[in-house]
């Protein structure tokens, strides 16, 4: 029998959680051959955690309770490396907690893996529900990581991992600070399914415009070695055309010099010394049996 961890981090939206959890039980109750689990990691919430039910189709059910608050990307960090040295498991689902990662698609995560059973897939966005400002961004983003790392990276946390890539990153420092940046440089092959963000199930978005920065840059960062050649090239180039382009060829490499400080300054969010001490953060395991 196939096992399969559901892994979600929550920070305070254990109202979200709940009807996530009554989702994810009714779209799993189809796949009886599997045994699946799931774990939540409670991200040092300062709401009072409400008296959860263990959902039907769902065999074991833990709560992981943190000491102090890490942020989103860590505790998917520490979940992972949790769900690695301590699980039985062959896959393992990352998604959040607030109905952004729509629990209908889990079904199709799962085909995937019927179909490939040795590739992880990734939810691919192709329909986003933020507004207008907040996608023309993202497509900012996205343009600016495939100029500066020649990637293409279209998909954030909604993943099924296998046991093997599960164990390739467990140990890499870039986890501490970007889930799908060291997704997309350390496993080769990726499988991909369409996904339609959705809306959130209650209360306005928790991303800033600077979390959001934050965010894209962490992505970027895993590639930092790329940046700086890619950097390097654009900069000779933008030289040679400054009696073309003037004083716009040095803003243009003013801006460059900039962004690659800042890539810098962002990549010493990750850390492997956190990554691999991240466990002492658990206060405790609580698990829910009824």
């Amino acid at each position: 029998m196939k096992k399969i961890v559901i892994l979600i981090p929550v920070f305070n939206d254990w109202e979200s959680l709940k009807k996530l959890l009554s989702e994810v039980n009714e779209n799993v109750s189809n796949f009886k051959e599997i045994h699946f689990e799931c774990l939540i990691v409670n991200d040092s919430s300062t709401i009072e955690q409400p008296n959860l039910t263990r959902p039907s189709n769902i065999k074991s059910f833990e709560i992981l309770n943190m000491k102090e608050n890490r942020g989103h990307a860590r505790c998917n960090a520490f979940g992972i490396r949790h769900v690695f040295q301590k699980k039985d498991f062959d896959y393992l689902i990352l998604m959040d907690g607030d109905g952004e990662d729509r629990p209908i698609e889990i079904k199709s995560l799962i085909d995937a893996i019927n179909n490939k059973p040795t590739v992880s897939t990734v939810a691919k966005r192709v329909k986003r529900s933020e507004g207008p400002f907040f996608q023309f961004l993202y497509q900012v983003h996205k343009l600016i990581t495939l100029i500066f790392t020649g990637q293409n990276i279209n998909f954030g946390n909604y993943s099924i991992l296998t046991k093997a890539d599960v164990e390739k990153l467990h140990s890499k420092a870039s986890l501490w600070s970007s889930f799908s940046g060291t997704v997309k440089k350390n496993i080769k092959s990726l499988n991909e399914i369409n996904s339609v963000r959705g809306l959130r199930y209650f209360g306005p978005s928790q991303m800033s415009l600077f979390k959001l920065l934050i965010h894209s840059f962490s992505i970027i960062a895993v590639f930092k070695y790329h940046v700086f050649l890619r950097s390097t090239f654009i900069i000779i180039l933008l030289a040679y055309s400054s009696s073309t382009l003037g004083n716009f060829s040095i803003f243009l490499i003013i801006l460059t010099v900039i962004f690659n400080l800042l890539i810098f300054v962002i990549s010493q969010r990750e850390s492997e010394k956190d990554l691999v001490n991240c466990h002492e953060n658990l206060s405790e395991v609580k698990e829910i049996t009824h």
